[in-house]
């Protein structure tokens, strides 16, 4: 596939299931909405020029932390080093938020650029405009948010004397303020 310089940054988002298949799982860590089998999420995909990808990187990050912080959820951000990540990223962030329950942080997003790993197996390329020759696109990656332990962590977080508080920014959408 070959694009037009000028359709980049090509910016999708979708909707996903996730089926996870763990032979030999077994344990507190693996039950509820924490370790599911079969989850949803909410993907962030970007294809752009390699001058732009850490800018968008960056993009991607804000995105994701601005989300979590209109969900009002204490989180923090981790720069994983090349052994924790995937061979195929250049570079990943995970973002974790708070698990009162059971005392740790929780992985509920990754955001990572790959540059030109998966276009180069793609073939993705895109015409340069001025040079007119096909370059390598770069590509990056994010789970916005995994739905279930986002949910588990609103849950917990938000507990008070008088019920379980919902964030301001999901109230437009719950038509309530507070779950009994």
């Amino acid at each position: 596939m070959i694009l037009d310089e000028a359709q980049l940054p090509i910016k999708n988002c979708a909707y996903t299931e996730c089926f996870r298949r763990e032979a030999g799982s077994y344990g507190k860590d693996v039950r509820g909405l924490n370790r599911l089998h079969e989850f949803s999420k909410i993907e962030i995909v970007r294809i752009d020029k390699p001058e732009h990808s850490k800018e968008s990187h960056k993009e991607m990050l804000e995105h994701v932390e601005g989300l979590l912080k209109k969900l009002e959820l204490p989180y923090r951000i981790l720069l994983l080093c090349g052994g924790d990540q995937s061979f195929t990223s250049a570079i990943c962030y995970d973002f974790e938020v708070y698990s009162e329950a059971q005392g740790r942080w929780l992985e509920v997003s990754s955001v990572s650029n790959f540059d030109t790993y998966q276009a180069n197996r793609l073939k993705c390329r895109y015409r340069n405009a001025e040079t007119k020759k096909t370059e390598l696109c770069h590509t990056l990656n994010g789970s916005a948010l995994a739905l279930p332990r986002i949910v588990a962590a609103i849950l917990e977080n938000n507990q008070t004397e008088n019920g379980i508080k919902i964030p301001r920014a999901l109230v437009p959408y719950t038509g309530f303020e507070v779950i009994d």
